[in-house]
């Protein structure tokens, strides 16, 4: 990821060397990191879109819990951080918007971990089918499923390991397993297959952005267990057309777009969500 490079310098330019000796460069370089399981939910809407719209399930005390616009490489980025400059998912002003969920599998080996890999795509990607060849070569630590939809309302679903080739799809849903359920324990603790089916009725029934957003604010998308470390933390909402993403809790929405952020920040009760709404 050559682009990254006088990023990764000036940011590590900014940290000091740890006292242990520790290298800031080689922790914000994020190759072979420690393994991390995620939940998520993600599913690209084209009624009413295109939009991008993902439920992020995880650890409430890992949660870095910040929404920022920068321009690292000159290209205007807006998503929420992870692992300080990395991304959970985002936007940029080209025009695409690309999210993860985690890919259901246990196997790690050799590779970048993936909110780096989904900050590069964001800072050197303008189209879906640039994404694509990205994602494919680039190589990353654990399983993940990367979804991107752009402005014309393409999209893909791309299912990354560290063992197997990228295997690329249209499919506009993905939850926490790659086709075929590979960890079964696991997928049935995180109800993985159901969230997914769920998903997919919905668009099959025509639901435009706005059943989605509700949907995912509403079990079984939505994810209670933030003490055992399964909460879903937010549900966002990017529009790639429009270059904004609004950030949904059952309780509030936080708007930011490329052009102008909120910086107030938003203070938010993790809690019990409305009763569940079938289609």
């Amino acid at each position: 990821m050559p682009e990254l490079i006088p990023a990764w310098q000036r940011l590590t330019a900014m940290l000091e060397q740890g006292p242990d000796g520790s290298d800031a460069g080689a922790a914000l370089a994020l190759w072979n990191p420690p393994p991390f399981l995620t939940g998520c939910s993600q599913a690209a809407v084209l009624p009413g879109g295109p939009a991008l719209i993902r439920n992020y399930d995880w650890d409430y005390r890992l949660f870095d819990g910040v929404a920022a616009r920068t321009a690292y490489t000159g290209r205007r980025v807006l998503g929420m951080l992870d692992c300080l400059w990395g991304l959970l998912d985002g936007v940029n002003d080209a025009g695409l918007a690309v999210s993860l969920t985690f890919g259901g599998r246990p196997q790690v080996g050799e590779g970048f971990g993936i909110p780096l890999v989904i900050r590069y795509v964001l800072e050197v990607c303008g189209t879906v089918e640039e994404a694509v060849r990205v994602l494919r070569r680039v190589p990353v630590h654990m399983s993940y499923n990367v979804t991107a939809l752009d402005r014309d309302g393409r999209r893909a679903t791309v299912y990354l390991a560290p063992d197997r080739p990228a295997r690329v799809t249209d499919l506009a849903v993905s939850t926490n397993h790659q086709g075929e359920v590979e960890w079964a324990p696991y997928v049935a603790a995180i109800r993985s297959v159901e969230r997914q089916d769920y998903l997919e009725e919905l668009l099959a029934a025509g639901a435009g952005a706005p059943d989605v957003v509700a949907a995912c604010l509403r079990s079984p998308l939505y994810a209670t267990r933030f003490h055992e470390g399964f909460g879903t933390l937010y549900t966002a909402e990017y529009r790639p057309a429009d270059g904004l993403v609004r950030y949904h809790w059952p309780d509030r929405t936080w708007e930011h777009s490329l052009d102008k952020i909120d910086a107030s920040g938003v203070q938010v009760q993790l809690g019990s969500p409305a009763p569940a709404l079938r289609p």
